[in-house]
């Protein structure tokens, strides 16, 4: 998949073998022409991944009936400083089973890892300059240009973000005498929240409460929950409490009210 701002912008698996849009914007922007090239791109990424994935099994010993994933992640990062954009980061990296395997260091033009069976891997990659040079030159070009132009084209949507809609519920609980009580954010972009249950005017500490996590959406926004176990008769005390960058002003929900 494809992501810009941690919103997801494109996508591809193995069943359907085609690089579709997930946005709006990306659709009508880009033309059937970068859909059926990526398309080729993502086929010939999928390929190399089931050889690789097999070398990488026989090198660990591993067992072929278990399940092992091999993961790529690669892009770049940008600072704007006021017209200007400038490259700021160069991500290209690897995962083999949920652990670094190696990565491509943009500053030394070389692959590092720590990892003794990735050692074959780093000697043969390095021992190519011009696969580093073209690595290197990606994150550090190729990659900047797509970012900037995306930005532009997804530019309302990403400035604009879109604000969290606030609920707070009670439910029954095991314990007769009390009530669970729940603070959710939804639809809101971008991800960072700060979502809060309060008890008389202050915050409780977060290992007083129960977290979902901030967690996706299908249309590309964000939600949270937090949970707390109350009494029945406190439900007044508690209040739900919400900040996000794209609110003049912290939204807060009384327990108390109607």
């Amino acid at each position: 998949m494809g992501l810009l701002d941690d919103r997801q912008i494109d996508y591809y698996n193995s069943k359907d073998q085609r690089k579709v849009p997930k946005q709006d914007w990306i659709k009508e922007k880009m033309q059937e022409e970068y859909w059926e090239k990526g398309t080729q791109s993502r086929k010939s990424k999928e390929q190399w991944f089931n050889v690789n994935i097999d070398i990488l099994m026989k090198r660990m010993s591993h067992n072929e009936s278990d399940l092992h994933v091999l993961q790529w992640r690669h892009g770049c990062e940008v600072e704007q400083e006021g017209d200007e954009v400038k490259f700021s980061k160069g991500i290209n990296e690897y995962g083999y089973d949920g652990e670094d395997y190696i990565y491509f260091d943009i500053k030394e033009s070389q692959w590092v890892t720590t990892v003794d069976a990735a050692l074959p891997t780093k000697r043969k990659w390095d021992n190519v300059p011009i696969l580093n040079q073209y690595t290197k030159g990606y994150l550090e070009r190729e990659c900047v240009d797509w970012l900037k132009k995306f930005i532009e084209y997804a530019d309302d949507e990403l400035r604009n973000g879109s604000l969290p809609d606030v609920h707070l519920f009670t439910r029954k609980s095991s314990d007769d005498t009390k009530l669970k009580l729940t603070c959710m954010a939804t639809g809101f972009f971008p991800k960072d929240v700060q979502l809060s249950i309060m008890k008389s005017q202050k915050h409780l500490p977060d290992d007083e409460t129960e977290s979902t996590g901030v967690r996706p959406n299908q249309d590309g926004s964000y939600q949270m929950r937090k949970s707390v176990e109350i009494k029945k008769e406190e439900k007044a005390e508690y209040d739900c409490f919400v900040q996000h960058r794209n609110l003049g002003q912290p939204i807060l929900i009384k327990g108390g009210a109607k």
